[in-house]
């Protein structure tokens, strides 16, 4: 499956396909934690409030590579579409976070 693959969705369904067999679950895991100078120059912008991109690069990342995991593991079990995708995190410890995106493997064709 293609990283920017567009048979992805939070939905159930997809309008215009219809499911022809289901693969199950899917998921991706990414645990990260910044390093102590990011955590500084976070506490710097912290300082001065609002965004604190130090912090929303590191999420954003997190996110993607969690995505990207889902897929190849999607294609992987010969799914051309994931339906159902959500996102979890969890704080694993102060500094650690788990990012979870799963859904679930189907295998669409164009509905006639």
């Amino acid at each position: 499956m293609s990283k920017t693959h567009p048979l992805t969705t939070t939905a159930f369904e997809l309008p215009g396909y219809h499911v022809v067999k289901s693969h199950g679950v899917v998921r991706g895991i990414i645990v990260r934690s910044r390093s102590i100078i990011g955590n500084f120059g976070a506490s710097i912008q912290a300082i001065f409030g609002g965004n604190i991109t130090l912090y929303t690069t590191l999420c954003e990342r997190a996110r993607s590579d969690a995505y990207d995991q889902m897929l190849t593991h999607a294609g992987e079990l010969g799914a051309n579409a994931v339906i159902g995708v959500r996102y979890d995190a969890t704080e694993i410890s102060p500094g650690i976070t788990e990012v979870l995106c799963y859904g679930t493997a189907v295998y669409v064709e164009a509905a006639k």
